[in-house]
């Protein structure tokens, strides 16, 4: 826990002034002593190691020197002049060398004085030289306070252009701590700080910016990291505890006629174990008057919209309404296509209701919803509008929920006295850890087994020069009566990149595939939406052969008859993205194909992701490999964005400090839920003051 003396605001920090903290708020947001001590070191330079002048190679990069200054002197050259000095030890000779600020650095050298010097080794003309050193006195570098394994800390350009770089940092850093006494107290647990045997948090602290020694730097990152973990899990868990206890919800008391007659009577297939298993959680917390509010996990046709309709089944065989909201028209009307077809046989009211949806539609849904004639409303945003108003909603479920923000969630909730019990559904791969850290709150079900006889959508990676035999191909395919995707990454040229775009592409296939032997269907983004579904439609109905477009298909139509999945410029898609588009295929009883196409020139990243696709079709390894090669800095995309903004944990590297948090926040919360016992009154009052803080914490789902 950080005093209240690191409240006191940047400015007062002796050698910062108003100028300086103007640029740190700009910057990094750092307005207060506790933001400054906050700012770690993202790597540290080990300065243990000094070098001899006689020893030195062309191949060493950064190293360290004692010695001293014999000479200094200014040279001419063709822009201004460069100041010199000549650098000695017992072994030999070097030059230093500034190009900036050259009065005020001549006028502080110290002649024959010791000193420790630190950069990048130059070699030009037989001579060593290092431009711009670090330096300093060697009697300085000896005291105490300064560390050998140096902090480096993140810059950005007007940090650099004001200097207040690395040693800036250092020096505020240090001027902090002489002027704090004891701002740090031991907020954990005395049990937790003794199982996991956790340094004091001033020593912490102290050893992230002037680490004392490896050992010591490994138990602060430690430390830190684990407690910035475990005050996440700590509000997750407890919401997801706060859910079970407080908020009620409808219980579903039986498994009535609906959903009995469906299982043994309709379902045309047998039920995956995976799917079963889901089911049972799902039939569990229905069983209850606790709020459910669970997110199911599945790869694409993994089954997950059958697991959703048996849910709403229990749920009308208890009398309430249930309703099913998905983020875009196509998907909406998809699911209305599923589940209309078995509501049919059942005798069970359904309706879609969208953008689309005519006034006099309209006007007949939101009477037969008030009255209760109608038992299940599928739909896309349209479904929270204030108009619609339900008879009794008990069940919603929620498809691919970060396409829709919180307050549209919130919406659908209002729709009775008590909020419906819900589902949240995903086809995109969370792997575990990350799942613990964006959707802790929630319980979690996962669909991890494709249904049997689906045949593996077969991947193969082809250079732009394969291109005349990958048209043959396709030629092949539609012969046989299939249909085929060419997805693109852009639509129009752009100067960046030199990369297939979809007007470019369009051309050359239809010279490729010529009318009338095929059609060619094409949508994008930009498109007037009644022209992209009037697209899809003649796709789906079969009238084109070819759909050219841009990933506004990655969630769309389920078209069984479409067999090959071309990614054009594959590098430029992320692996989720390429996973998610692959999904459009693979849905029909024949074998089907995703060819992924680029240049020769490609970056290790690009070949990972390739070699990645072409080698598994498991979602979730894939997310892994995604994980790891994006870092969780940079790691929703366009599909999950808003992800946690970590001071110094990583979800990717650190899973297991991860692991262990969120296992000692769910042991201390059965114990403890409101923090009210006497050991832990430190550990309430960060936690309150750390939950009102509303931008350290709004990652949390």
């Amino acid at each position: 826990m950080l005093s209240h003396q690191l409240n006191t605001p940047i400015t007062y920090l002796k050698g910062v002034g108003p100028q300086k903290a103007k640029i740190l708020e700009e910057e990094l947001s750092i307005k207060t002593y506790a933001d400054l001590i906050e700012y770690f070191p993202f790597r540290y330079i080990d300065r243990t190691q000094f070098y001899k002048i006689k020893d030195l190679k062309n191949s060493l990069a950064e190293i360290q020197i004692v010695g001293v200054i014999t000479e200094i002197r200014m040279v001419s050259q063709r822009r201004g002049k460069r100041l010199v000095a000549s650098f000695e030890d017992q072994t030999g000779q070097m030059e230093l060398v500034w190009f900036k600020k050259q009065k005020w650095i001549r006028e502080n050298l110290k002649i024959n004085a010791p000193y420790v010097i630190f950069g990048k080794l130059n070699f030009f003309n037989g001579q060593f030289s290092m431009i711009h050193p670090e330096m300093e006195l060697y009697k300085e570098f000896k005291k105490d306070f300064n560390v050998k394994l140096q902090p480096v800390y993140s810059s950005t350009e007007k940090l650099t252009k004001n200097n207040l770089g690395n040693r800036f940092f250092n020096r505020m850093l240090k001027q902090l701590f002489t002027e704090l006494q004891s701002p740090f107290q031991e907020i954990l647990p005395q049990n937790i700080v003794e199982e996991l045997k956790l340094i004091s948090p001033s020593k912490a602290y102290f050893n992230i910016h002037f680490p004392q020694s490896n050992e010591l730097l490994s138990k602060a990152q430690f430390r830190l990291k684990w407690e910035e973990f475990f005050f996440i899990q700590l509000q997750l868990v407890r919401k997801n505890l706060f859910h079970k206890h407080k908020i009620k919800s409808f219980k579903f008391k039986q498994i009535g006629d609906y959903f009995n007659t469906f299982y043994n009577n309709i379902l045309p297939f047998e039920l995956t174990n995976a799917q079963k298993k889901v089911l049972k959680q799902i039939r569990n917390d229905l069983g209850r008057t606790a709020h459910m509010n669970r997110l199911l996990q599945g790869d694409v046709g993994s089954g997950k919209t059958i697991v959703g309709f048996m849910s709403m089944l229990i749920a009308l065989d208890n009398g309430f309404q249930t309703c099913m909201m998905a983020p875009t028209e196509i998907l909406a009307k998809q699911h209305y296509q599923t589940i209309a077809e078995y509501c049919d046989q059942l005798g069970i009211s359904i309706s879609l209701l969208t953008g689309s949806t005519t006034a006099k539609q309209r006007k007949d849904i939101h009477q037969n919803l008030e009255n209760g004639n109608l038992h299940i409303l599928v739909g896309t945003h349209a479904l929270i509008e204030d108009k619609v108003k339900f008879h009794n909603l008990g069940f919603a479920i929620i498809d691919e929920q970060h396409r829709f923000g919180v307050a549209q969630r919130a919406k659908l909730w209002k729709k009775n006295d008590l909020p419906p019990n819900v589902l949240v559904m995903t086809a995109t791969p969370i792997p575990r850890t990350l799942a613990m850290s964006l959707y802790g709150d929630l319980d979690i079900s996962v669909i991890d087994e494709l249904p049997p006889g689906r045949k593996t959508v077969k991947t193969v990676h082809r250079y732009d020069a394969n291109r005349l035999k990958v048209f043959q191909f396709l030629k092949n395919e539609i012969s046989k009566g299939r249909q085929v995707y060419i997805v693109y990454p852009l639509i129009e040229e752009s100067e960046n990149f030199d990369y297939k775009d979809l007007m470019d592409g369009y051309e050359s296939i239809s010279r490729e595939f010529p009318k009338p032997n095929y059609q060619i269907s094409i949508v994008y983004g930009k498109m007037k939406p009644e022209d992209k579904a009037a697209e899809m439609q003649r796709f789906v109905n079969g009238e084109t052969q070819i759909m050219v477009a841009t990933t506004v298909i990655e969630v769309g139509v389920n078209i069984p008859n479409a067999s090959v999945m071309v990614i054009e410029s594959a590098e430029r898609f992320g692996l989720s993205q390429l996973h998610q588009l692959r999904g459009r295929v693979g849905r029909g009883a024949e074998q089907s194909y995703c060819i992924l196409m680029t240049g020769h020139k490609l970056s290790d990243d690009a070949k990972t992701r390739l070699q990645t696709m072409t080698q598994t079709n498991d979602g979730f390894q894939i997310a892994e490999v995604d994980l790891k090669l994006r870092d969780s800095g940079d790691l929703m995309g366009t599909q999950q964005s808003g992800l946690l903004n970590l001071k110094i944990a990583d979800v990717v590297k650190d899973s297991s400090i991860l692991e262990s948090a969120r296992h000692h926040a769910i042991r201390l919360l059965k114990k403890d839920p409101n923090l009210e016992k006497p050991e832990h009154t430190l550990l309430k009052k960060e936690f309150i003051k750390l939950t009102q803080d509303k931008f350290k914490w709004n990652y949390i789902s």
